[in-house]
Protein backbone atom coordinates (compact mmCIF):
# COMPACT_ATOMS: atom_id res chain seq x y z
CA UNK A 1 0.00 0.00 0.00
CA UNK A 2 1.46 3.64 -1.03
CA UNK A 3 0.34 6.78 -0.55
CA UNK A 4 0.30 9.89 -3.13
CA UNK A 5 2.39 12.88 -2.14
CA UNK A 6 1.77 14.64 1.12
CA UNK A 7 -0.10 18.33 0.97
CA UNK A 8 1.79 19.95 3.37
CA UNK A 9 -0.33 23.03 3.08
CA UNK A 10 -3.64 21.06 3.02
CA UNK A 11 -2.31 19.01 5.97
CA UNK A 12 -1.46 22.33 8.60
CA UNK A 13 -4.57 24.00 7.72
CA UNK A 14 -6.57 20.29 8.47
CA UNK A 15 -4.40 20.21 12.08
CA UNK A 16 -5.39 23.63 12.72
CA UNK A 17 -9.01 23.64 11.61
CA UNK A 18 -9.32 20.25 13.92
CA UNK A 19 -7.68 22.40 16.61
CA UNK A 20 -10.75 24.97 16.61
CA UNK A 21 -12.69 22.28 16.15
CA UNK A 22 -12.24 21.29 19.52
CA UNK A 23 -12.24 23.72 20.91
CA UNK A 24 -8.55 24.96 21.21
CA UNK A 25 -7.45 28.70 21.02
CA UNK A 26 -5.00 28.15 18.12
CA UNK A 27 -4.88 31.87 16.68
CA UNK A 28 -4.96 33.29 20.35
CA UNK A 29 -1.85 30.97 21.83
CA UNK A 30 1.56 32.02 20.41
CA UNK A 31 2.72 28.51 21.29
CA UNK A 32 0.21 26.66 18.93
CA UNK A 33 1.13 29.46 15.78
CA UNK A 34 3.19 26.49 14.08
CA UNK A 35 1.93 23.34 15.24
CA UNK A 36 -0.07 22.61 12.44
CA UNK A 37 3.00 23.01 10.24
CA UNK A 38 5.01 20.73 12.64
CA UNK A 39 2.23 17.90 13.28
CA UNK A 40 2.07 17.52 9.11
CA UNK A 41 5.68 17.32 8.96
CA UNK A 42 5.59 14.96 11.82
CA UNK A 43 3.50 13.02 9.91
CA UNK A 44 4.20 13.09 6.51
CA UNK A 45 7.97 12.46 7.46
CA UNK A 46 8.25 10.49 10.47
CA UNK A 47 5.65 8.79 11.60
CA UNK A 48 3.93 7.64 8.57
CA UNK A 49 7.36 7.42 6.45
CA UNK A 50 6.28 3.53 5.77
CA UNK A 51 4.28 4.36 3.01
CA UNK A 52 7.14 5.20 0.93
CA UNK A 53 9.31 2.39 1.57
CA UNK A 54 9.04 -1.00 -0.30
CA UNK A 55 9.92 -4.28 1.23
CA UNK A 56 11.08 -5.92 -1.91
CA UNK A 57 13.65 -2.92 -1.79
CA UNK A 58 14.31 -3.12 1.56
CA UNK A 59 15.21 -7.26 1.27
CA UNK A 60 16.53 -6.57 -2.13
CA UNK A 61 20.34 -6.46 -1.11
CA UNK A 62 20.26 -10.19 0.11
CA UNK A 63 23.42 -12.41 -0.71
CA UNK A 64 23.50 -15.98 -1.37
CA UNK A 65 24.58 -18.15 1.48
CA UNK A 66 24.54 -21.33 3.17
CA UNK A 67 23.57 -20.52 6.65
CA UNK A 68 20.91 -22.76 7.14
CA UNK A 69 20.13 -21.53 11.63
CA UNK A 70 18.41 -19.24 13.14
CA UNK A 71 18.81 -15.72 12.38
CA UNK A 72 17.80 -13.26 15.35
CA UNK A 73 17.27 -10.18 15.93
CA UNK A 74 16.12 -8.60 19.06
CA UNK A 75 15.18 -5.37 20.43
CA UNK A 76 14.19 -3.48 17.54
CA UNK A 77 13.30 0.12 18.82
CA UNK A 78 10.35 1.43 16.87
CA UNK A 79 7.10 3.49 16.87
CA UNK A 80 3.67 2.62 15.33
CA UNK A 81 0.83 4.23 15.03
CA UNK A 82 -2.46 3.18 15.63
CA UNK A 83 -5.04 3.68 12.76
CA UNK A 84 -7.98 3.32 15.14
CA UNK A 85 -7.05 6.87 17.39
CA UNK A 86 -3.75 8.48 15.80
CA UNK A 87 -1.85 7.64 18.96
CA UNK A 88 1.58 6.06 19.23
CA UNK A 89 2.58 2.83 20.11
CA UNK A 90 6.13 2.42 20.78
CA UNK A 91 8.17 -0.33 22.08
CA UNK A 92 10.57 -3.13 20.56
CA UNK A 93 10.01 -5.83 17.92
CA UNK A 94 11.94 -9.03 18.09
CA UNK A 95 12.93 -10.73 14.77
CA UNK A 96 13.73 -14.24 13.36
CA UNK A 97 14.14 -16.14 10.42
CA UNK A 98 15.22 -19.54 8.97
CA UNK A 99 17.14 -18.54 5.46
CA UNK A 100 16.55 -19.99 2.14
CA UNK A 101 18.98 -19.49 -0.20
CA UNK A 102 20.15 -16.08 0.98
CA UNK A 103 21.10 -13.76 4.08
CA UNK A 104 20.26 -9.86 4.39
CA UNK A 105 21.90 -7.60 6.20
CA UNK A 106 20.71 -7.52 10.30
CA UNK A 107 20.35 -3.30 10.00
CA UNK A 108 17.70 -4.66 6.67
CA UNK A 109 15.65 -6.18 9.68
CA UNK A 110 15.43 -2.81 11.78
CA UNK A 111 14.16 -1.00 8.28
CA UNK A 112 11.88 -3.57 7.37
CA UNK A 113 9.94 -3.53 10.90
CA UNK A 114 10.08 0.52 10.52
CA UNK A 115 8.32 0.09 6.73
CA UNK A 116 5.65 -1.56 8.51
CA UNK A 117 5.22 0.32 11.53
CA UNK A 118 5.91 4.01 10.42
CA UNK A 119 1.99 3.50 8.70
CA UNK A 120 -1.64 2.72 10.11
CA UNK A 121 -1.56 -0.39 11.29
CA UNK A 122 -2.81 -2.63 14.17
CA UNK A 123 0.19 -4.37 16.57
CA UNK A 124 -1.51 -7.53 15.49
CA UNK A 125 -0.95 -6.70 11.41
CA UNK A 126 2.80 -5.36 12.09
CA UNK A 127 4.43 -8.85 12.83
CA UNK A 128 2.60 -10.74 10.42
CA UNK A 129 3.78 -7.99 7.87
CA UNK A 130 7.36 -7.98 8.53
CA UNK A 131 7.73 -12.49 9.14
CA UNK A 132 5.45 -11.87 5.23
CA UNK A 133 7.87 -10.31 3.50
CA UNK A 134 10.55 -12.21 5.45
CA UNK A 135 9.35 -15.16 3.54
CA UNK A 136 7.92 -14.02 0.15
CA UNK A 137 10.84 -10.76 -0.56
CA UNK A 138 14.28 -12.85 0.99
CA UNK A 139 12.99 -16.06 0.53
CA UNK A 140 13.22 -17.64 4.20
CA UNK A 141 11.87 -20.82 5.36
CA UNK A 142 10.19 -19.48 7.99
CA UNK A 143 9.97 -16.34 10.21
CA UNK A 144 8.50 -15.20 13.20
CA UNK A 145 7.78 -11.62 15.16
CA UNK A 146 7.44 -10.96 18.83
CA UNK A 147 5.94 -7.49 18.98
CA UNK A 148 5.88 -5.71 22.79
CA UNK A 149 4.47 -1.86 22.94
CA UNK A 150 2.97 -0.12 25.31
CA UNK A 151 -0.09 1.84 23.53
CA UNK A 152 -0.99 5.04 24.05
CA UNK A 153 -4.67 4.37 23.18
CA UNK A 154 -4.57 2.27 26.36
CA UNK A 155 -2.18 4.28 28.85
CA UNK A 156 -3.54 7.77 27.61
CA UNK A 157 -7.29 8.08 26.77
CA UNK A 158 -9.98 5.61 28.04
CA UNK A 159 -9.50 3.60 31.51
CA UNK A 160 -5.77 4.59 31.04
CA UNK A 161 -3.95 1.56 32.00
CA UNK A 162 -0.33 3.10 33.01
CA UNK A 163 2.19 0.53 32.92
CA UNK A 164 0.33 -1.57 30.19
CA UNK A 165 2.05 -3.56 27.66
CA UNK A 166 0.39 -5.70 24.46
CA UNK A 167 2.62 -8.42 23.15
CA UNK A 168 1.36 -10.54 19.47
CA UNK A 169 3.04 -12.79 17.84
CA UNK A 170 3.38 -13.84 14.25
CA UNK A 171 4.45 -16.66 12.34
CA UNK A 172 4.70 -17.60 8.41
CA UNK A 173 6.28 -20.30 6.48
CA UNK A 174 7.52 -23.20 8.62
CA UNK A 175 7.38 -21.45 11.46
CA UNK A 176 3.26 -21.02 11.36
CA UNK A 177 3.50 -25.10 11.43
CA UNK A 178 6.13 -26.31 13.27
CA UNK A 179 6.54 -26.04 17.29
CA UNK A 180 9.84 -26.35 17.81
CA UNK A 181 11.10 -23.70 15.30
CA UNK A 182 8.74 -21.45 17.16
CA UNK A 183 9.85 -22.42 20.51
CA UNK A 184 13.53 -21.92 18.90
CA UNK A 185 12.95 -18.39 18.37
CA UNK A 186 11.16 -17.68 21.65
CA UNK A 187 14.58 -18.89 23.07
CA UNK A 188 17.18 -17.49 21.42
CA UNK A 189 14.59 -13.82 22.21
CA UNK A 190 15.09 -14.98 25.77
CA UNK A 191 18.48 -15.57 26.17
CA UNK A 192 19.08 -11.89 24.36
CA UNK A 193 17.16 -10.45 26.92
CA UNK A 194 13.74 -9.61 24.96
CA UNK A 195 11.80 -11.88 27.48
CA UNK A 196 12.08 -9.69 30.67
CA UNK A 197 13.19 -5.94 28.56
CA UNK A 198 10.49 -5.96 26.49
CA UNK A 199 8.77 -2.38 25.80
CA UNK A 200 9.16 -0.77 29.49
CA UNK A 201 12.71 -2.31 30.07
CA UNK A 202 14.26 -0.33 26.74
Amino acid sequence: MTRRPADLDRATRAVEDFLDALGVPVSSDPELSETGRRVAEAFASDLLEGYALDPAVILGEATSSSASGLVVVTGIATTAMCPHHLLPASGVVHVGYLPGEKVVGLGAIARLVDCFARRLILQEDLGQRVVDALVAHLGARGAGAVVDLVPTCMTARGGRRHGSRAVTTAYAGVMAADASARQELLAAIAVAGGADGGAGGR
